[in-house]
């Protein structure tokens, strides 16, 4: 630290260095996001394997630590934010809360520790990353609609398992565990149905009618974006349009000259 800041300019500075990794342009922030992406990535697979092991003192650890680190991380987000009372009001804040406390405290929620999964409401919902994936990697940007469609159909199911799980375990006994409830709903989707587990009274009905309706509509609009032309996402300056053929030249609605980076073998 130089000897002529004070203790209030170190604290800026540091919030400042701390701000440029979650979002800043340079190639050690990158690298910072996409270790937070394989985290949160981490997280969620943990969240699913450990709801068959029924608090095992290594789960309950683990829960621990993770808790923490989440919470950590919730607590710098909220420290460097421009807006804090903005950042309190968004729903992927309290969503970290609820899950925080599901960690801190999963003898006492029981059912309720499917809330968990709202972690899953992370993925790719962040610009920068969005950003940071479309300027590393070719294959995300000429990919990008379809990877984003199938995320968003894989946290439906993962929402939709969460519901069944709370809803049916005490009452249905074929649903002991999220695994059950996530092969009662990924069949449910695909309307295989195998018969061996259907959810019970007027609610489970009810349910399985809104995973078929909304999961179906999800799935249907996944295999358009697979079959559609490949697309890019760049922005003409000229007239707006956002979507180009990837090998590109010029913009087809209003002939500008475009510059989209591509590695020349698409």
């Amino acid at each position: 630290m130089d000897s002529h800041e004070t203790p209030t300019e170190t604290t800026a500075s540091l919030r400042e260095t701390i701000r440029g990794l979650y979002h800043g342009k340079e190639p050690t922030a990158r690298a910072f996001r996409f270790a937070l992406l394989a985290f949160d990535i981490f997280t969620i697979v943990f969240f699913i394997v450990s709801s068959v092991f029924n608090h095992a003192t290594w789960i309950l650890i683990a829960d621990a630590v993770l808790a923490v680190l989440i919470a950590i991380d919730l607590g710098v987000r909220w420290w460097i934010s421009y807006d804090r009372k903005q950042f309190m009001m968004q729903f992927a804040t309290w969503a970290d809360v609820i899950v925080i406390i599901t960690l801190l405290l999963p003898a006492f929620l029981g059912n309720f520790l499917f809330l968990r999964v709202l972690r899953a409401l992370r993925l790719l919902r962040s610009y920068r990353v969005l950003a940071d994936l479309r300027e590393e990697f070719d294959f995300f940007r000429r990919n990008e609609e379809v990877i984003q469609s199938t995320i968003n159909l894989m946290v439906f199911v993962f929402v939709m398992t969460a519901l069944v799980y709370v809803l049916q375990v005490n009452s249905n006994p074929s649903i002991n565990n999220y695994v059950d409830a996530l092969y009662f709903t990924v069949t449910a989707l695909t309307t295989t149905g195998f018969g061996d587990i259907t959810l019970q009274g007027t609610t489970g009905r009810l349910l399985s009618v809104i995973i078929l309706l909304l999961g179906v509509a999800l799935f249907l609009r996944l295999v358009q974006t697979i079959f559609r032309p490949s697309r890019v996402i760049y922005e003409c300056p000229d007239c707006g349009l956002n979507r180009h053929e990837s090998d590109a030249v010029h913009c087809k609605h209003c002939g500008r000259v475009l510059h989209i980076t591509t590695s020349g073998d698409v």
